[in-house]
């Protein structure tokens, strides 16, 4: 029965150990976090995003089509690809 007591006891103690061990870690997250805001015009933040590329005509469907038999389509071609390189 002692054993069992003592095995509860390591238990206790060590969920202590790790719960006391996250607190402190946020406590000092957040204590950084704050000093790193007074500092934050320091640097630059002026980083232009990529400029997105427009779609070309040929990715478009055309008028008449719906997607569904364009997505079949090229779903076609690139098994008979397939299978011709497998070969």
């Amino acid at each position: 029965m002692s054993l069992l007591v003592d095995g509860l006891k390591l238990m206790v103690v060590g969920m202590g150990m790790v719960f006391a061990f996250l607190v402190i870690m946020i406590f000092w997250v957040m204590l950084s976090a704050k000093i790193s805001a007074k500092f934050a015009h320091l640097l630059p933040d002026d980083v232009k995003p990529a400029p997105r590329r427009k779609k070309s005509p040929a990715t478009k469907p055309a008028a008449g089509s719906s997607d569904q038999s364009t997505v079949a389509a090229a779903v076609s071609a690139a098994v008979q690809a397939y299978r011709a390189d497998r070969t």
